[in-house]
This record gives structure tokens, sequence and C-alpha cells, in this order.
């Protein structure tokens, strides 16, 4: 199958994977809560329990593809993903709505970004690289496609029969795409084995040296992601916390994922003319640059535009170098327990972050929050501008 087909293919099923698991409650949480009269605390709680789980199983999820390809690993995560979503659609009782997340806890590590890379990569071989930047601007149009959908879904039909229309997506599209573009590792690895291919992309790290930069590395993506977590599932009553009233709030709030989308097609445009580490300090410099600029311009309106089109755009760079930082330093093989290995760290503080967050903001208020979350981000630079300096290619 031509590579376009195969990103096309895996890119719909990432604006699915992520619309119908990680972006759903954002569409469907009020609905449940009016419906069932279940707290906050268990609908988003049960949802920070599937985060957890797939932060546990990152490092044998990576092996897994490692072993056995992402062909049929993503395809079983699209037969949890149906699981999940089917038990949801039946969620009478608090007990089988956490079940059904429970189930999606892992279904999400097998068919979301940190699967998709190394899958991907496995096919595309010495085309990684651009590769996964393609892939990750079908990623950014999950919620800007999925919300509405959801939204329009849940007042027509109600929520439980949203989730069934998710459980249906997952095996009439997710999963057959999955096994057809998709290729077996092993046999990738058979060609590169025989000299059928000659990968361009090569680890340069090797000993401790590897050992200090994963560790730097891993560093980098859980301070990151301790902010953008903290602050994307709080945006909207944060920007309400400073001052600004309803509407702006929600204004701002959307000017973020276009934002992510742009600087993703930026880095189709031009990303062949950046090193992979200058990337990779442009997206997570962007993030503390953005506080600062808020905070010291006393978090007024302008500030606030500029802050929220610099995060989206933060954030939109972060999940590609999530992917091609570990490829160029660690190379091809091994990468996807390479990644499940980094990304541990990351998934589990972002399933804990936003309630952690919750507290601070109720303690020393939104300004002082943002403070606390510039912290983070300079700390995630740091240990950036360490990895590029210490290893420059």
């Amino acid at each position: 199958m031509p590579l376009w087909r195969v990103i096309t293919a895996l890119g719909i099923t990432q604006i699915i994977g992520w619309g119908t698991t990680y972006y759903a409650l954002g569409a469907l949480s009020i609905d449940i809560a009016a419906e069932r009269g279940w707290s906050k605390l268990l609908i988003f709680g049960a949802f920070s329990l599937a985060l957890l789980i797939s932060g546990f199983i990152s490092r044998a999820a990576g092996r897994a593809i490692d072993i056995h390809g992402g062909r049929r690993v993503m395809a079983a995560g699209s037969a949890l993903a149906a699981l999940g979503c089917l038990i949801l659609s039946f969620a009478t009782q608090p007990w089988i709505y956490v079940s059904g997340w429970l189930v999606l806890g892992p279904a999400m590590r097998l068919i979301l970004y940190d699967a998709a890379f190394p899958s991907l990569a496995q096919v595309a071989r010495e085309k990684s690289r651009r590769s996964i930047s393609y892939l990750t601007l079908f990623g950014g149009l999950a919620s800007t496609v999925f919300w509405p959908v959801s939204h329009y879904l849940s007042q027509a039909i109600g929520w439980q029969n949203t989730f069934l229309v998710y459980a249906l997506l997952h095996l009439v599209i997710c999963l057959p795409f999955h096994l057809l573009a998709l290729g077996r590792g092993d046999e990738h690895l058979a060609l590169e084995e025989d000299g059928a291919t000659k990968p361009t992309v090569t680890p340069i790290l090797s000993g401790p040296d590897r050992n200090r930069a994963m560790i730097a590395f891993a560093a980098v993506l859980a301070l990151n992601g301790i902010v953008f977590s903290s602050i994307s599932a709080h945006v909207v009553p944060l920007f309400e916390g400073l001052g600004f009233n309803a509407g702006s709030a929600v204004l701002l709030a959307a000017l973020i994922g276009p934002s992510q989308v742009a600087s993703r097609i930026g880095d189709i445009l031009a990303g062949h003319h950046v090193k992979t580490m200058t990337l990779g300090l442009i997206a997570v410099g962007l993030l503390p640059l953005a506080l600062l600029i808020f905070a010291g311009g006393s978090f007024a309106l302008w500030a606030a535009l500029v802050f929220a089109l610099l995060y989206g755009m933060s954030n939109g760079l972060m999940s590609i170098i999530k992917g091609i930082v570990p490829l160029s330093l660690f190379g091809r093989q091994g990468y996807g327990l390479v990644l499940g290995t980094l990304t541990t760290p990351q998934l589990i503080l972002n399933a804990i972050a936003p309630t952690l967050f919750a507290l601070v903001l109720g303690e020393v208020g939104p300004q002082n929050g943002l403070l606390v979350g510039l912290f983070f981000g300079l700390a995630s630079f740091a240990a950036m501008l360490w990895l590029a300096r210490k290893y420059p290619r």
C-alpha cells in the first residue's frame, strides 16, 4: 500500500480514536451527569483511572509492538476500544460506567499516538519523520470533529447510544484499517536484516549516554505534560477566574485548537529545514514563553490572546517531537519499547495533574497557579536545552 494511503488510513483511526475516548467526556459529561445524577468526581475519576492504567501498561504495549508489529497490536486495541464503548452504552449503574473506562484505559494506549508512531515507523522506515508529522495533523482534528458530532448525537439519540455508535466506528472502520494499512513488525525486521532496506534514521546513542538521554527526554515530556494536562482540563474556568467573561473565556479556549493544527502544518511545510533537536527546543520553549507573556502582560486580553496561540502551537509541536526525537536519538530498533518507557511518567502524571492543579487553584488562585505551571515549563525547557546541547545532531 502506498505510504500516503497508510498515513490517511491511520490518520482516520486517530481522529476516531481520540474523539471517542480522550475527548468523549468533553462533549458528553454534562448529559451523563444530568441523566444519571452522578457527580463529576465519578464521571471524570473513572477517566483518570483509565489514563493511569494506560501509563502503567505503556512499556508492555511498546514491547508488544516491537515483537508482534503494530498491525496486530492496534487491531487488538480497536477491538478493546469497541468493547469499552459497548460497556459504556449499557452504563445504568456507576460500576458499569467505571468498568467501561477500565477497558478503555489499555485500549487508549493501544490505539493513540504512542502506539501509532512506532507502528507507522515500521511501515514508513526512512520516511518516518515526515510521516509522523502528517499523522499528527489528522489527530489534531479529533476534538474539532468529534465535540460537535458527539453533542449532536447525544441530543438526538442519547449519550448511551452515542457510545454504541463509537463502538461500531471502532469495529467497522478502525479495526479493518489497522489490519489493511499496517504491516507486521517481524516482516520489516526481516527485510532490514536481509539488507532490503537501509534505514537513514540510525541510533547515535548507546550505553550511559543512551540512559542519560532517555532520563532527560522522559523528564521533558513529564514536566511539560504536567502543565498541559493541568491547564487544558481547566482552561475555561481558568480564564474566567482571571476576570474574563464566559464568552471571552470560551473564545480564548477555542483559539488553542486551530493554533495546534497551524503549527503542525508549519512543520510539514518547513520542518525539513529544521533540525530535530531545534524543533524540540521550539516546541518546549513556546510553553514557558506563553506563560511569561501572559503573566508579564498582567493577564490582560492581548496577553491572553498571545498565550492561547503560543500554548496551542507548543502543544501541537510537542506531539511531533515526542515521536521524532526518540527516533533520531535511539533509532527504529526497539522504538516501541523506547517510546513506551519515555511516556510512562507522562501518562501517569497526566492522569493525576488535573486534580492536583484544581487543589492549587483553590489554594493560591489562577494567577499563582499559572506561575506554578511556569516553573514546570521552565524545568522542562532546561532539560530539553541540556539534551540539545549534549546531543546536537
